[in-house]
């Protein structure tokens, strides 16, 4: 009897592992094909993202004309070729605005130089009578260009020719030489009255109707008898 029990017992044990082996194959089974699953899903869903990015990419390039689509290869070589063209042009751009403003500036701080200092300077005028002929020398500010204006003005006023006339800048400061010719039946007075208004011009008398702003204008001017 002893040597058939043990017989037995293993015949048992290798019925009970037999019958729980199937369940277990079974159950080992489903979890492996959940995981693979799961894993096409995840790898479905990479791939569409990964288009939808290719798509995305590709719409914000430049269209060359090109009958047929390039392959992906290419179409990732394009987007780092433009991305790296962008960035020189974005480069060049910035170096382009910052010349411009350095210029800006420079510009902008010698024309508050040239304002303060012409602001500063008040108009000097020099009148040369030599005969019935005139040479008269006005020195202003780039503020003050007006000036030169209003004295021809009062030239022909005066009914004074005017023979030529010339100007110059140095700094801040315009020199306008003008040479001219009075009549001689002027030629006792007009130059004492000439030489007063021009005088009283440049001293700033606001109550002489050549100092009105309206009257600030070439137009009002005969160039003919400049004689240039």
């Amino acid at each position: 009897m002893g040597d058939l029990a043990v017989p037995f017992r293993r015949t048992v044990m290798e019925m009970g592992t037999n019958k729980s082996s199937p369940r277990t194959k079974m159950l080992q089974g489903q979890s492996a094909s959940s995981t693979k699953t799961e894993r096409k899903v995840i790898e479905k869903n990479r791939r569409n993202q990964m288009k939808t990015l290719f798509s995305n990419l590709n719409s914000l390039l430049p269209k060359e004309n090109a009958k047929e689509a390039l392959p992906l290869p290419d179409q990732i070589d394009e987007a780092i070729n433009y991305i790296k063209s962008l960035e020189a042009r974005l480069k060049k751009s910035q170096e382009k605005k910052e010349r411009l403003s350095s210029k800006k500036r420079s510009f902008s701080d010698y024309s508050n130089s040239c304002e303060s200092t012409s602001t500063l300077k008040a108009p000097q005028l020099q009148i040369r009578e030599v005969g019935s002929a005139l040479q008269i020398t006005l020195i202003s500010g780039l503020d003050n260009q007006f000036l030169f204006c209003e004295m021809i003005r009062i030239l022909q006023e005066e009914n004074v020719e005017i023979v030529n006339a010339s100007f110059s800048v140095a700094a801040s400061s315009i020199f306008h030489v003008v040479h001219a010719q009075m009549r001689e039946s002027d030629f006792m007075f007009g130059g004492a009255k000439v030489s007063e208004r021009l005088n009283r011009l440049i001293n700033g008398s606001t109550s002489e109707i050549e100092l009105e702003p309206e009257l600030w204008d070439f137009n009002d001017l005969n160039p003919e008898t400049w004689g240039f």
